[in-house]
């Protein structure tokens, strides 16, 4: 069933107003080739744009009049939405890489677990680095929090901390971004 509250509202992706959907009865309106045409009424504007065979596009609706835009609003909406993709496909999406360690780990081991995590910063990712405590090793805070200062000092060239070690439950972390 259909509530009644939302039998009127348009369903769009933007947030303009589109000929008959301006309220407004005085409208400041831009011609199509950027001129400014004055303030007119909004019937009187919804006509020029019928001649003209474009849109009536409410551009600014907070300004007082409000500003309207005759243009092809498909060829506007088509424009949009292609710089938003363009935008979006330029965005570099960092991703967070995670390196696990025990307070036992041995020296060679956590080497290898450098090497890695400084593969991934200069690849420009973030490095999680989770330190995970078993029965009684918790008791060893000291432990850890070497091992954890031994991976920053031998990445401080590439990384800066972004999170100092925080102990979470059984687990003690930190993360690591490039700089």
């Amino acid at each position: 069933m259909i509530s009644n509250q939302n039998k009127g509202a348009v369903i769009s992706k933007s947030n303009y107003r589109v000929n008959r959907q301006i309220r407004a009865q005085e409208l400041r309106v831009i011609g199509l080739e950027g001129e400014n045409l004055g303030v007119l009424l909004r019937q009187e504007a919804f006509q020029i744009a019928i001649d003209a065979q474009v849109d009536l596009v409410e551009v600014a609706p907070n300004a007082n009049p409000p500003v309207a835009r005759m243009m092809d609003y498909g060829k506007f909406l088509y424009e949009q939405s292609k710089k938003e993709r363009k935008a979006r496909k330029s965005q570099k999406q960092v991703e967070i890489k995670e390196i696990r360690l025990r307070p036992k780990t041995t020296e060679h081991h956590l080497g290898f677990k450098i090497k890695d995590a400084r593969r991934w910063l200069e690849q420009g990712n973030k490095v999680k680095v989770r330190m995970r405590f078993r029965g009684r090793e918790i008791t060893h805070l000291e432990v850890a929090q070497d091992k954890m200062h031994t991976i920053i000092e031998a990445l401080h060239d590439i990384a800066k901390l972004e999170q100092r070690p925080k102990l979470d439950g059984r687990t003690l972390l930190m993360v690591l971004a490039p700089k």
